[in-house]
């Protein structure tokens, strides 16, 4: 979801020295001749028809590694109606997945909905997400969106990791072995270069075996420049996604394409946390909400299946096109937990795919389980590059006495959500450091838990270097700034409120002695209860001046908030990981680990 980017070039270098990647509306007809029936020519002929295999997820964000914690889980729901959590993910674990979903499929394509890097644990992050990069070519990804994720370190170094080279500033990693870049075709349809007005990638990719071809279309959402930093769309222009899809689900038809997919880093929200929950019950995409659903209703009928996700969630719907006809739209969760299986029926003489009334099967997303066999490439892999990373990425920050839950946290307000923002007011509340008398968090840039559980064999409770990295990964630079109170005020409305955060709240994660009441009972702006709004017990006075640390993607704007673009007199600070590793260090011991906090700053009303 949303994030915030920038790493800098200062903190690269430190950590380099210490270590020494369709012309109709989808062939619609009543009945289809079934996959074996001949067209033809006597028992040797080829069918009419053929199933395509899709296999596609989205949100990878270079998790290669089985994420840990409570965000390392998918809820199930069982046949008498409860739930279960189940551990899921990591690449060596995907890749036997779709492997394995792959044999006896003759045609099979493997499709992903953006965010694959960015926002990354240390393990790819560290190198700018080669790895992953090098892990997506070889579990036989044929083609992906770009998502805003993408975007998080500049459009330069988008095009390296698609195209291929070592890194600018930190060159090549492994001697005498350059980054080829992305095996896959990275597709980017509405985002152009802002004075040429040409895509900055290709907007389109079509997919051939035989005499079969499906073409895809890929978009990130319009948004994208309100949740990723100013320095990273610099120059880029973001158009509107449904008029980009049916611009080229035109062109693509024009070409003889009938096939088409539209890969979508927009998603929506499933009224059932379960991957497996059923929203088509009780009718087409009735258990769904969200963006996405205008989306579904008004891609040209050309388009034949959505592949979508931004939103982290589950879901296998199926949402009427403008024809009024039954189209898939699907989204695997995120960071490789779950791969959505689609069967598009192809029509060799008509070259589209066919959609009956029914759609049948239905796409189903799978779990990416941990019982299985790894893949033994994917192992070398991991443990090549975590031999490089070996000597920053297990290094002891601190110490925790249970799960620290962030990510993984339904929660608005999240236990590691107000450690981070702990971190941040300690660093800089000192006055040579900024003066700052309370700290906000942005949820979005918490990219994991704390788990107690030992990761490798640092022990358990002890927090790495690697793990604090995985929780925020961006290095942003840390803010303090003048506010007052009437603009804070407005911060906490913006959380709830406007074309960003209206129909999807983001929640501050806000610093000790900050406290408010949250009423969800109300709508918009009014769910904040402005009387409750206190520091350190103290109303907030509209009129007085505060001095608030934030880090640079808030102080920005991003994330909807653009009030806070409105400060005053900053300083810049420390990094946000370099607060939160030396609060680790400073707050904590073995013998005295850091407990997770309460969670009780914001009173939520239901």
């Amino acid at each position: 979801m949303s994030a915030t980017p920038q790493r800098h070039r200062r903190t690269r270098r430190l950590v380099l020295t210490a270590l020494a990647a369709t012309a109709g509306a989808g062939a619609m007809v009543a009945t289809a001749l079934p996959a074996g029936a001949a067209s033809g020519g006597g028992p040797a002929a080829k069918s009419r028809t053929v199933d395509v295999q899709m296999l596609s997820f989205n949100d990878f964000h270079g998790t290669l590694e089985p994420p840990q914690g409570s965000s390392g889980t998918v809820t199930e729901r069982q046949a008498d109606g409860t739930t279960k959590a189940i551990p899921a993910g990591g690449v060596e674990y995907l890749a036997t997945s779709l492997r394995e979903a792959r044999k006896g499929h003759e045609y099979s394509v493997t499709a992903a909905a953006g965010d694959m890097i960015g926002g990354s644990p240390m393990l790819s992050g560290l190198f700018h997400d080669e790895p992953t990069i090098e892990a997506m070519n070889k579990l036989g990804l044929n083609v992906s969106s770009v998502g805003n994720h993408e975007f998080d370190e500049g459009k330069t170094e988008l095009r390296r990791m698609a195209y291929g080279g070592c890194h600018p500033v930190e060159g090549c990693y492994e001697n005498g072995k350059d980054f080829n870049g992305a095996e896959f075709q990275y597709l980017a349809a509405n985002v152009t270069d802002a004075k040429t007005k040409r895509p900055l990638m290709s907007p389109t990719f079509i997919w051939k075996k035989g005499d079969v071809k499906i073409g895809f279309i890929g978009v990130t959402l319009e948004g994208t420049p309100d949740i990723v930093t100013a320095e990273g769309v610099k120059g880029l222009k973001f158009g509107d996604e449904v008029e980009t899809i049916n611009k080229y689900a035109a062109e693509l038809n024009k070409q003889g394409v009938k096939s088409i997919v539209a890969l979508i880093h927009e998603g929506g929200l499933p009224a059932n946390g379960a991957y497996n929950y059923d929203c088509d019950a009780p009718g087409a995409g009735a258990g769904i909400s969200g963006a996405i659903v205008d989306i579904a209703k008004n891609v040209d009928a050309k388009v034949d299946a959505l592949v979508t996700g931004h939103t982290h969630q589950a879901y296998a719907c199926t949402i009427p096109d403008p024809a009024g006809n039954p189209r898939t739209v699907t989204s695997a969760a995120s960071i490789g937990r779950l791969y959505t299986d689609t069967t598009l029926k192809y029509d060799r003489q008509t070259k589209d795919i066919v959609r009956t009334k029914v759609t049948s099967p239905k796409p189903v997303n799978k779990l990416v389980g941990r019982e299985q066999a790894k893949a033994a490439d994917m192992t070398a892999l991991i443990r090549r590059w975590n031999e490089l990373a070996a000597p920053v990425a297990n290094r002891p920050q601190g110490f925790i006495a249970a799960d620290i839950p962030g990510r993984g946290s339904p929660e608005y307000e999240k236990p590691l959500g107000d450690l981070i923002a702990d971190a941040q007011l300690e660093a800089l509340a000192p006055a040579d450091k900024g003066g700052a008398q309370l700290a906000l968090m942005n949820p979005g840039g918490i990219r994991s838990d704390l788990a107690y559980k030992a990761s490798g064999d640092e022990g358990d409770g002890v927090v790495t270097y690697g793990e604090s990295f995985t929780v925020q990964p961006f290095t942003n630079m840390m803010n303090v700034v003048d506010l007052t109170g009437a603009q804070l005020i407005t911060a906490l409305q913006q959380q709830v409120s406007g074309p960003v955060n209206g129909a999807s709240p983001k929640i501050l994660q806000v610093s000790k002695g900050f406290t408010y009441t949250l009423d969800t009972t109300k709508a918009g702006a009014d769910r904040i209860v402005v009387d409750s709004v206190r520091l350190n017990g103290a109303a907030i006075d509209p009129a007085r001046t505060y001095r608030v640390a934030m880090n640079e993607f808030l102080a920005g704007g991003g994330d909807g908030f653009t009030v806070l673009k409105e400060h005053k007199n900053k300083l810049v600070g420390a990094s946000d990981l370099d607060c939160f590793n030396a609060y680790l260090t400073n707050n904590s011991s073995q013998g005295a680990p850091i407990a997770p906090p309460a969670a009780n700053r914001i009173t939520v009303v239901k």
